[in-house]
């Protein structure tokens, strides 16, 4: 584990902060080569790509800070403040949110943004899901596997060791970005097959994790999974239906 890249000062760089900017800057990389292929600026991505962090960003602690506070009584403004405490699907929200702003002060329709992304944010999510494994967060229930780790400054600290589920969903994306890519002059709506893939993952290999139950014996995470699956799957056949495929 290496939850401190180095540190500036008594400022300490967290592998997650740069397996976060990598994400970002990865993902960028991607979509700006998927918006060349069917005839756009790629240089818009650079563009775009400040608006989706900010989105994410923000989104993604504004979540956490709501859910947390909500749960566990803690300050709300605390929560939001902390350097701490984000949560995956409030940074997808917001990310959604802001590049759809971006896409349409830039010309861009908002549907090819999202379908230039897709395989972009399945990679991007892959990056981020390494850092959560060097700083220990987000990990699973006990286990004696052999491949099963140990946090002993994870957030929060084990010695028992436990299911690393941050690679586990790693092993499920990057074959989700692979056939996303594959799929991209194809599909009818590529980000709604990448939201649906996403929540299948996060449904299945949130049995392995620690979040407590909230509704219908389900964890927070596993209803979030299933209303991504039903999105995405309902998106997709709504852009199936139409005429023009959502590419164009």
């Amino acid at each position: 584990m290496y939850p401190v890249l180095f540190r500036i000062g008594d400022f300490p760089i967290s592998t997650f902060g740069l397996m976060m900017a990598t994400a970002f800057l990865v993902g960028s990389w991607i979509t700006a080569r998927r918006m060349k292929e069917i005839g756009l600026d790629p240089d818009l991505a650079t563009t775009l790509l400040v608006y989706v962090m900010l989105g994410g960003i923000f989104g993604s602690k504004l979540y956490f800070a709501i859910d947390v506070s909500i749960r566990d009584g803690r300050p709300f403004l605390d929560l939001l403040l902390a350097r701490d405490g984000i949560t995956w699907y409030g940074g997808l929200i917001g990310a959604t949110i802001m590049g759809s702003i971006g896409a349409r002060i830039h010309g861009m329709k908002v549907v090819q943004l999202m379908n230039c992304v897709a395989p972009a944010a399945a990679i991007g999510q892959s990056i981020g899901r390494v850092g959560c494994f060097l700083v220990g967060d987000d990990y699973g229930k006990a286990s004696d596997l052999p491949w099963a780790v140990a946090f002993p400054e994870g957030a929060p600290p084990t010695l028992e060791t436990v299911h690393p589920t941050q690679i586990y969903e790693i092993l499920w994306l990057m074959p989700v970005a692979f056939v996303l890519w594959k799929r991209r002059d194809k599909s009818p709506f590529l980000f709604g097959e990448y939201i649906a893939a996403n929540g299948l993952g996060r449904l299945v290999i949130e049995n392995l994790r620690v979040n407590p139950k909230v509704l219908f014996g389900l964890t927070e995470p596993q209803i979030v999974g299933i209303c991504l699956i039903v999105i995405g799957v309902s998106s997709w056949l709504w852009f199936a239906r139409q005429e023009e495929p959502a590419t164009a």
